[in-house]
């Protein structure tokens, strides 16, 4: 049985920093492209980054210089690192494997003043 749990959002002011985190249980982590994404009500979900097994990553061009991707093998957990975040940010963040349909229950994000 595959889990995601997401955690490490909350409210940041803007030009704050978060670092959110994704324990993935299961047998899929080692081999799994992982990537984050976020949505808004009323829009589509929206990929933010990826990274693969070897440590490959891609970036939205919107969170590019601000947010990093990174993966643990040993603790099977995926992190994003929130940098210099603007209120456009606000979403939930979820995690996911890339071509799975396993998602978790998301972590809220706000930048407000």
């Amino acid at each position: 049985q595959v889990q995601l749990v997401e955690s490490g959002g909350g409210l940041v002011q803007p030009g704050g920093s978060l670092r959110l985190s994704c324990a993935v249980s299961g047998r899929i982590f080692s081999a799994a492209v992982m990537g984050w994404y976020r949505q808004t009500p009323g829009k589509q979900r929206e990929l933010v980054a990826t990274i693969t097994p070897t440590g490959i990553t891609t970036y939205a061009d919107s969170v590019k210089g601000r947010f990093t991707i990174s993966r643990d093998g040993a603790k099977n957990t995926v992190y994003l690192e929130m940098n210099t975040l603007k209120p456009e940010d606000t979403a939930v963040y979820y995690c996911h494997p890339l071509g799975m349909a396993y998602w978790g229950q998301g972590t809220q994000v706000t930048v407000s003043s």
